[in-house]
């Protein structure tokens, strides 16, 4: 008899229990997946096409490093930063295969290399002038054209526009703090000249971030079309922009700003041009006048725009002699000139003995520097003394060039009321850089800013923003959609 075969227990499953321990090995899957969500987003967005652009921006205001020299022309971050953009647009046209520059664009953008090579191949010393050849390409050539292909519809317009103005928000910040806690660039003995973080050897850096800013936000604030709250803010921007511009104690930037202004301001209307007149008036009273911004220097800075010629101090003088020295060099060449970077080398055996050894710049973080003049301080000069007439012919006639086309957009957009705001602005910053550039020419931390402003104005001029027909790659956008675009970049970036 055989026994009966054992009964098993009843198996009963119990649901697992997650003990606490286990709760963060979920948690860190998820935060490792964060990252890469974020750069997913990141790749995706809408104006991600845009962030070199914005990143030399930003990059620009990284303090330069102490003991540099703005006539030297050393690199900065934000140079650097200019050449990933140019690669970046270059990979991006070979990934995409879109269309080049278009023939117009091509043959504008691409007239300085023609002036630029010549005068570095019939230099004195062809191996000493090769090494300036990438400089001009890149603030003439290279970033500019690189705009033009990145910045296609209104909306990318409106976001390098907002990050010009929060750049100049943020270096003229910068700059007023500089004036009234008395740390800023020595001025008539005192630490009290506005310039922002680009340090006492580039003081023209802040005056022409701010007056850039100043400039476009005027152009926002000037287009009927946009929102009322945009309007209010870019008018806001602009009024806020003015305080450092006069603390530059910059005459050159004063007198550019003061014309493009008047220039935009008429071509939208007399009407409102007289009353922004006044209202201004009224600012500078209260700012000056009520709570003394720099009311004697000021008054005297703008006194000594009206003796420049009668009585000039050592700093006009040392321009003058240059400016004659810059000419004597054009004589003794004047097709090719005595090639690029050979001012500096020729100026003593042209220049009389008025011109002295030097500018004494201190403060705003570094200590006394002889800063030796290695430029005419004017960009026509520089260019009639090194590259000739050949260079004039090249580089000046491709700004005109740029200039023209946005003046043939600008009838049309008034009488539509189609980025009116926008045609002028562009006008005006163009006219104030030749303006600017019979005081001043490039070198320094802020010159890749020139070539970012060339960039946008020829996106204008030669590009596809705001034109009737959008490019294949992207869809057509309204009119006002580029203005929330402003006040985001604005605001956020």
């Amino acid at each position: 008899m055989t026994a009966p075969a054992p009964v098993s227990a009843p198996v009963v499953v119990t649901p697992a229990v997650v003990t606490p321990a286990a709760a963060p090995s979920v948690s860190a899957a998820v935060t490792e997946r964060e990252p890469v969500n974020a750069l997913a987003r990141l790749a995706c967005w809408r104006y991600a096409h845009l962030l070199p652009v914005l990143a030399v921006l930003a990059l620009l205001a990284v303090p330069a490093p102490p003991g540099g020299s703005a006539s030297e022309g050393t690199g900065t971050v934000a140079d650097a930063a200019s050449g990933i953009l140019v690669l970046f647009c270059a990979g991006r046209l070979l990934r995409l295969r879109e269309r080049p520059l278009s023939r117009t664009a091509a043959l504008v953008l691409g007239a300085p290399v023609v002036g630029v090579s010549i005068a570095a191949i019939a230099s004195y010393d062809p191996s000493f002038s090769l090494a300036g050849v990438p400089r001009y390409l890149q603030i003439f050539v290279l970033v500019p054209a690189a705009l033009v292909l990145l910045v296609r519809d209104r909306r990318d317009f409106a976001v390098v526009a907002g990050g010009l103005v929060a750049l100049a928000l943020v270096e003229g910040g910068v700059g007023v703090v500089q004036n009234l806690t008395a740390t800023g660039a020595s001025y008539e003995g005192k630490d009290i000249r506005a310039v922002g973080t680009f340090g006492s050897t580039d003081v023209m850096g802040m005056a022409t971030v701010v007056s850039y800013g100043l400039i476009v936000a005027a152009g926002y604030a000037l287009d009927r079309r946009a929102a009322p709250r945009v309007r209010a803010c870019a008018a806001a921007c602009a009024g806020l922009l003015v305080v450092p511009l006069v603390l530059s104690f910059s005459r050159g930037a004063w007198i550019a700003t003061a014309a493009a202004v008047a220039a935009m301001l008429v071509a939208t209307g007399v009407r409102r041009a007289v009353v922004v007149a006044l209202a201004a008036g009224a600012l500078g009273v209260v700012l000056i006048g009520g709570f003394g911004v720099g009311s004697q220097l000021v008054g005297q800075r703008l006194d000594s725009i009206t003796r420049v010629a009668g009585d000039p101090d050592q700093s006009v003088t040392d321009r003058y002699t240059m400016w004659a020295a810059a000419v004597d060099m054009w004589r003794e060449d004047p097709v090719a000139g005595v090639g690029l970077k050979g001012f500096p080398a020729y100026r003593d055996a042209h220049a009389s003995l008025a011109l002295s050894s030097g500018s004494d710049t201190d403060g705003a973080g570094a200590g006394f520097q002889r800063q030796p003049l290695l430029s005419p301080h004017n960009m026509y000069l520089l260019i009639l003394s090194e590259q000739g007439v050949i260079g004039v012919l090249a580089l000046v006639g491709s700004w005109l060039a740029i200039l023209v086309c946005a003046l043939r957009r600008l009838p049309r957009a008034l009488r539509e009321r189609r980025d009116a705001g926008i045609a002028a602005m562009v006008c005006a910053l163009l006219v104030w850089q030749l303006i600017d550039f019979a005081y001043a020419d490039i070198g320094g931390p802020s010159t890749v800013l020139t070539a970012l402003m060339f960039g946008l104005a020829a996106a204008w001029s030669l590009g596809t923003v705001g034109r009737r027909r959008a490019p294949a790659d992207s869809k057509s956008t309204p009119l006002n959609s580029c203005h929330p675009c402003f006040s985001y970049s604005l605001f956020c970036l």
